[in-house]
């Protein structure tokens, strides 16, 4: 294999709009981002809570949530696969070899992500936002909204952080979706079929998308955090 013409064909088929490729990337991009927008307030109120809640068990989820981050995703794709199955508890709903499935696979991945980052940053926020907030009369939404802002950067580099673990995930996406081409085949599954035919263009034309992105990311929330160090200076 020469490298340096399988990135050239590579670039050819990002710059052609190829359509088998840009199918992928789409199916990976609408699925990520609605297993994140699902999981994002509940998300935000459960960190919330177990930053400044005071209620029995609060350690003991905590420790529950950093456990389910631990998990491989090819288990959760498993566990997954035999209630969604036919012969499992909820294969009535059909949803087996389906962007809903990877969807539900996804949301089980990036919640524990998300709970445990937003709950730290949270938790090491000047609690002073808040309690200044309450003590101007201000409601608990509007208070909340004040520490949220107060929280922003460390809140956008956990949600960054769940959207690049589910969309770089294959095992959960492989085992409940299928990898159907223009139904459930995402970046990752795509990258280890051609790689496993031999075909690597369009492998290294999706490893350039996801290194982008991954750029792109890390780019904005580094330049969202200098304009704020400035205004602050």
């Amino acid at each position: 294999m020469n490298l340096w013409l399988t990135t050239q064909e590579a670039v050819q088929l990002l710059l052609s709009g190829d359509t088998a490729l840009w199918s992928i990337v789409g199916v990976s991009f609408s699925v990520s981002l609605l297993a994140i927008a699902i999981v994002l307030l509940p998300s935000l109120l459960i960190g919330f809570a177990l930053a400044y809640g005071k209620f029995p068990g609060r350690w003991v989820i905590l420790s529950l949530v950093n456990t389910f981050q631990s998990i491989p995703t090819v288990v959760i794709g498993l566990l997954l696969y035999m209630l969604l199955s036919r012969a499992g508890p909820l294969g009535d709903w059909k949803l087996l070899f389906t962007q809903q499935a990877m969807i539900l696979g996804q949301i089980f991945i990036c919640f524990p992500i998300l709970v445990s980052m937003m709950h730290a940053a949270f938790q090491n926020s000047d609690k002073r936002a808040w309690e200044t907030a309450l003590t101007l009369g201000a409601s608990l939404p509007r208070a909340f909204l004040s520490l949220m802002w107060e929280s922003r950067f460390p809140l956008l580099a956990a949600i960054i952080a769940a959207f690049s673990r589910i969309i770089t995930e294959v095992g959960c996406s492989m085992m409940v979706g299928g990898n159907i081409l223009n139904a459930t085949r995402n970046i990752p599954t795509a990258i280890a079929l051609e790689s496993s035919k031999g075909a690597f263009a369009q492998g290294v034309a999706l490893g350039i998308v996801l290194l982008l992105l991954a750029l792109g990311l890390n780019f904005f929330l580094s330049v969202a955090r200098g304009k704020a160090h400035l205004r602050t200076n």
